[in-house]
């Protein structure tokens, strides 16, 4: 390199006597034949004006004389050395030392295991991984019917119904009345029926031969119980959602009642709406929206719960106090199962074990760290019960 680097010396030195200013000879390298580097302009007596005119543009002259050098050397050592005697060993990092200006460095061996995704791959969404194998034609049914809780609207289900929907399975999310986008005064809702009849309604316009599996969350568990008893033979299975699942003869206020000392919480966060008087019943019961995500939300994302403390909305009175008639012939031959949430401030868990003990079901799942809106804090966990539970065959004795 120091025969090189003396080619460029300062070319402003016109005074220096003749003999300092000639340039000193550039000897090739070892193993290089003359002809190979008189042909780059590294010839000993390169005496000419063009030796001057290479003084200009220093650090690119040296960068493309040691380009040209690596490659004469590795040109002589695929061909010979001209004399045919041999070949001279090549220094692979001589040509990788001063790549050129816009070449790529030469990167690490891609393994098999991070090679590029080729077009032809499929392209897999975080809920397709979910029962991969599972074939939904062959169900009894694929589509789910989504009941809200107290408060609630359709609205809650966006993500579920997201989800089921990316894996083909048919969604509907019912707005009962007086909720969501229902436009019904929900202190004018005198009794269960009226406020479950937007469902009752979609039940009945189903044909003959239509099934559809019920998810009732939290309230949604009383409607879906009086949707079964109503509509038996359209229902393939109900699920209920930490709600409300009562039996014959009970209302959901009896349910609550048994345990209410354990939730201090909801007592607190009860607010009851007078509408027609204090001297008449309550018409409908707010949430105190101070406690609202401590009660209901205390594991969901935060943009979830400012989703909710815009759209929910009061909770009819009415339908809590009436006691439900349910048989065994319609209710009872329809197939129950449960999804319990173990971080419930609304429904404790110990409340939810109670309930399943006094009326048990087919079987019972649990949503670890789920809050009483797993449709918000465990969506995809939530989601893979739901696909689970539709395709759980029917025993033989069914």
């Amino acid at each position: 390199m120091g025969a090189l680097v003396s080619c460029f010396s300062d070319a402003g030195e016109g005074r220096r006597p003749q003999q300092q200013r000639r340039r000193q000879a550039v000897n090739p390298p070892p193993g290089l034949s003359a002809e190979v580097a008189a042909a780059i302009g590294l010839a000993s007596n390169d005496r000419s004006g063009k030796a001057r005119s290479l003084r200009k543009g220093r650090g690119e002259e040296l960068l493309t004389h040691e380009q040209a050098l690596a490659a004469a050397i590795l040109l002589q050592q695929s061909s010979g050395d001209g004399t045919g005697t041999g070949t001279v060993p090549f220094d692979r990092s001589t040509s990788l030392r001063y790549p050129g200006h816009g070449q790529k460095k030469q990167g690490l061996p891609r393994s098999s295991s991070s090679r590029p995704r080729s077009l032809a791959d499929p392209v897999l969404q975080p809920q397709q991984l979910v029962n991969q194998d599972l074939k939904i034609d062959n169900l009894e049914t694929k589509h789910f019917v989504l009941v809200h809780g107290g408060g609630f609207g359709a609205w809650c289900w966006y993500k579920t119904i997201a989800l089921l929907e990316d894996s083909r399975f048919k969604v509907s999310a019912i707005d009962l009345t007086g909720s969501g986008v229902n436009s019904f005064d929900t202190n004018k809702i005198t009794s269960l029926p009226e406020h479950v009849k937007p469902l009752t309604d979609f039940l009945e316009t189903l044909g003959d031969l239509d099934k559809v599996i019920l998810v009732g969350h939290d309230f949604g568990g009383a409607c879906v119980s009086y949707a079964m008893e109503m509509f038996p033979s359209k229902v393939a299975k109900a699920i209920f959602l930490c709600a409300a699942m009562p039996t014959n003869g009970q209302n959901t206020l009896d349910m609550f009642s048994r345990e209410a000392g354990m939730n201090d919480l909801m007592q607190q966060a009860q607010v009851f709406v007078y509408a027609n008087g204090k001297d008449h019943p309550p018409t409908a019961i707010d949430l105190d929206r101070s406690l609202l995500k401590e009660l209901l939300f205390n594991q969901s994302p935060a943009k979830d719960v400012a989703l909710a403390l815009v759209a929910m909305r009061s909770i009819p009175f009415a339908p809590v106090l009436e006691k439900l008639s349910l048989t065994d012939k319609n209710y009872g031959s329809v197939r129950r199962f449960y999804i319990e949430t173990t971080e419930d401030n609304a429904i404790p868990i110990s409340l939810q074990q109670s309930l399943c003990g006094v009326n048990p079901p087919e079987k019972v799942f649990r949503l670890k760290g789920s809050d009483h809106s797993p449709f918000f804090s465990k969506p995809q966990a939530l989601h893979k019960l739901l696909v689970e539970i539709s395709s759980i065959p029917s025993s033989p004795t069914q």
